[in-house]
């Protein structure tokens, strides 16, 4: 009877490899879920339009505790009204306009009370006081990326951090910059990164826009740098605005020791919104046209010989016969609906899927500019982005989908037609 050689050992120094492959297999799928799961988001406060007036110091005395707090509280209240520089009025009608009370931090002992408190007046109530009632003009909506950059990583969502969240809880409400706040959890760690504030690419931009409902992004970067374990905190703060990443202004902040971060993080947004509103008073803090490409007015006389050359392409495609071209010179050119008997015209725009392999980001570019530019497509969009792999587009097009089809063909594509979705190809 024959003897079966026994397989071979792997060696000892194969061994460390083989286990790490099959632990890596093992695990793949709980690296990537890994990459979107966990404590990454902050939900920002539901904005409000009343008047916050932050940071302001009290040091008072009183019979017992309660009393001590309730003196600060009325001094902080007269401080406070005197700082939005509000018209002289009683502590009784004062108090009917003060909506609540910000404690920032206290002490207190058996007859004192010393605190740095916050206090939010109702802008219904104090506007008219304040000649502030009137309708406040406000910017686009502005998608927001707190940039934090520490120990030489940078950091937007990926972890939650103390920037992200003085920004999640700052009241923006009274501002006339329009905040679009990301709270940072799921695929938005993945897809708002430091990296992303380097990109130029407008369709990247746009699409990513799109999904949060802003016209143009602002970048308020924070830069800190710890002295020594427990001591103080220097902050470099940088405003940056646009897919162009402008400089806006900046300026520095120096906290005495990690209790105080938050007060300073605090006090830094509020720059930052000083800058911004500034910015937009200036007419510096405009969202960039070329976002929207597809906004642009064209003339109607442009607009028909786009249509025209369109409707061309789509008949070339169709019959192979060349339509002559209406311009100013030929008006009377014959319209390619006269030509081709049975040709769709426009109509109701209907949605397909299109699949494109993108090896590259500059493929995803490329890919939206040609669909973009077939004749019959209204728009398209990403659905899904896959460097390197196949990226998946949400293209609205006026006709059905055998005529997509010989559109995208006509372009120079390979076109693979399936239930309601194409994939395409160079």
């Amino acid at each position: 009877m024959a003897t079966l050689p026994l397989p071979k050992a792997p060696s000892a120094r194969r061994l460390p490899i083989l286990l790490a492959g099959a632990l890596a297999l093992a695990s793949g799928g709980a690296i990537v879920l890994a990459q979107v799961l966990g404590d990454r988001g902050v939900p920002p406060v539901a904005a409000s339009t009343d008047i916050e007036v932050h940071g302001i110091a009290v040091d008072v005395a009183g019979k017992s505790p309660e009393d001590a707090r309730e003196n600060g509280w009325k001094l902080a209240q007269r401080l406070a009204w005197k700082k939005i520089s509000g018209p002289a009025i009683s502590d009784s009608q004062l108090s009917g306009l003060v909506s609540a009370i910000l404690v920032e931090r206290e002490e207190i002992s058996s007859r004192r009370y010393i605190a740095t408190l916050g206090v939010v007046f109702d802008r219904a109530r104090a506007g008219g006081l304040l000649g502030g009632g009137g309708a406040q003009a406000r910017s686009a909506p502005m998608l927001t990326l707190p940039v934090l950059i520490t120990g030489g990583t940078q950091t937007v969502f990926e972890l939650r951090n103390p920037w992200q969240r003085a920004w999640a809880e700052h009241q923006t409400g009274a501002s006339a910059i329009d905040y679009v706040r990301p709270t940072g959890s799921g695929g938005e760690s993945l897809l708002l990164t430091y990296g992303q504030t380097s990109r130029r690419s407008r369709a990247w931009w746009t699409n990513i826009l799109d999904q949060f409902g802003a016209a143009d992004v602002l970048i308020p970067i924070a830069r800190l740098h710890y002295t020594y374990p427990g001591g103080p905190i220097e902050g470099h703060f940088t405003a940056r605005y646009g897919p162009d990443d402008r400089f806006l202004s900046e300026f520095a902040l120096r906290a005495q020791s990690p209790d105080q971060l938050p007060q300073m993080l605090e006090q830094a947004v509020q720059r930052f919104d000083a800058i911004f509103t500034q910015a937009l008073a200036d007419g510096a803090l405009r969202p960039d046209p070329t976002l929207r490409l597809e906004g642009v007015q064209l003339s109607p006389e442009v607009q028909a010989l786009v249509e025209a050359a369109r409707r061309a392409e789509e008949i070339e495609a169709a019959t192979g016969e060349v339509v002559p071209e209406a311009s100013p010179v030929n008006p009377a050119a014959p319209a390619p609906s006269a030509i081709a008997s049975g040709t769709e015209t426009a109509g109701a725009a209907n949605t397909f899927t299109v699949q494109v392999a993108t090896p590259d980001a500059a493929a995803v570019d490329a890919a939206l500019a040609a669909v973009r530019g077939t004749g019959g497509v209204r728009g398209a969009s990403t659905s899904s982005i896959a460097i390197g792999g196949t990226s998946v587009l949400r293209v609205s097009f006026a006709g059905d989908l055998d005529a997509l089809a010989a559109a995208l063909r006509a372009r120079g594509w390979q076109v693979t037609q399936g239930a309601n979705a194409l994939a395409i190809s160079r």
